[in-house]
C-alpha cells in the first residue's frame, strides 16, 4: 500500500537515474537511490536496510520526491556558512567593545547584542548568538565583585566601631 502512494513512473526513473549518474554530492545521490530502490520493486523496510535509513524516512523521503520535484529533491540543503558576518567582519565588530572594556568601562552583552542586530540588519530571538560570538573569540564574563574581597563581615565591623569608642 505505501507503494501506490508514492509510485514513481519510468519516466521520472530514468530522470533520476542520470541525474544520480551527474551528481558529484554523497548526500544527494543516496536521496536519489532511494527513489531508484522504490522504482525497482523494493519495500521501505528494505531500502532502509541498504541505505541506512530508517523506514520512515525512507517513506518521507519519496514524498518530499513527489510534493517538492526532482529538482528542488536533488537540491543540496546542508552546509556552508549560514553566519550573519565573517571571521574579519567579527573581529572588527568585537574590537570597538574590546578598546572601550580596556580602558575600564563595563561593557554589557545587551549593548553588544542591539549592536549586533544594528550591524547585521536582523533582530536576534535570543542572546545565544551573541554568546557563542563571544565565546568563538575567547571572550569572557567577568563581572566586578559587589563588594570588596577583603572587606569584613557586619559583625565584626560593628564590633571595631564599640572598641575604638572607649
Amino acid at each position: 500500500m505505501e507503494m501506490k502512494k508514492h509510485k514513481i513512473i519510468e519516466q521520472e526513473y530514468i530522470e533520476i537515474k542520470a541525474l544520480e549518474k551527474q551528481t558529484q554530492n554523497k548526500r544527494v545521490s543516496k536521496r536519489l537511490q532511494v527513489l531508484m530502490l522504490r522504482y525497482e520493486g523494493l519495500k521501505d523496510r528494505e531500502i532502509a536496510e541498504k541505505l541506512d535509513y530508517d523506514r520512515k524516512r525512507v517513506s518521507q523521503l519519496c514524498a518530499e520526491y513527489k510534493r517538492d520535484g526532482l529538482e528542488e529533491y536533488a537540491r543540496q540543503k546542508y552546509g556552508g556558512n549560514h553566519r550573519n558576518m565573517t571571521e574579519e567582519e567579527e573581529k572588527a565588530f568585537l574590537e570597538r567593545f574590546e578598546e572601550s572594556s580596556n580602558a575600564g568601562q563595563l561593557t554589557t552583552i545587551s549593548e553588544i547584542a542591539s549592536a549586533y542586530d544594528e550591524a547585521t540588519g536582523k533582530e536576534r530571538e535570543s542572546n545565544s548568538t551573541v554568546y557563542y560570538l563571544l565565546h568563538k573569540h575567547n571572550w569572557r564574563i567577568i563581572t566586578p565583585q559587589t563588594v570588596h574581597p577583603g572587606k569584613a563581615s557586619d559583625e565584626v565591623i560593628e564590633a571595631s566601631k564599640k572598641l575604638t569608642t572607649n
